[in-house]
């Protein structure tokens, strides 16, 4: 039951940043901000979504067990994984998005977790993406959403760095 509700937890976190991201989004719009890489939003939609569903099917139908040695390391990382996303969204402020959405002219943000890391955010996504499942052994879920992220997240940061250089 508690993986259950962490799971939850984590898609209405999810639902909280598409909510910040539209609010987000409409303020770039209004400063002439351009989108790149609209192609590959709703892939990244998918996987995400496919992530919260492979870690309860996972954990039901291969009844997956708690191991506590792992899933409670692995509950930290979700946790920090979080905290870290969040840190990214305060840092990055009106233009923090899901999308990528630059507004011309705009210099780029390098305080925060930027100040040590390009894509920290991208960071909290892999993390996020190998230990929610791991908290209750779905490492199935772990392992295919890792290598599917992978992909995806590799054409995103160069469209995300190619978009960005061009600013």
């Amino acid at each position: 039951m508690f993986y259950l509700i962490l799971v939850l937890a984590v898609g209405v976190e999810r639902l909280a940043e598409l909510r910040v991201a539209r609010r987000n989004a409409q303020w770039s719009h209004e400063r002439g901000g351009r989108e790149y890489g609209g192609g590959h939003y709703p892939v990244m939609v998918a996987l995400h979504t496919a992530l919260l569903a492979g870690c309860l099917i996972e954990v039901v139908l291969a009844h997956r067990g708690f191991v506590p040695a792992l899933g409670w390391a692995m509950l930290v990382v979700v946790v920090a994984a979080q905290a870290l996303r969040w840190w990214c969204i305060r840092t990055l402020g009106p233009q923090w998005n899901t999308r990528i959405l630059v507004v011309p002219g705009l210099p780029l943000i390098t305080g925060g977790p930027y100040r040590w890391l390009r894509h920290p955010n991208y960071v909290a996504v892999i993390a996020e993406g190998i230990a929610l499942p791991l908290v209750h052994s779905a490492w199935i879920t772990a392992t295919v959403f890792t290598a599917a992220n992978a992909i995806l997240l590799t054409a995103r940061i160069r469209t995300e760095d190619a978009a960005l250089a061009n600013a």
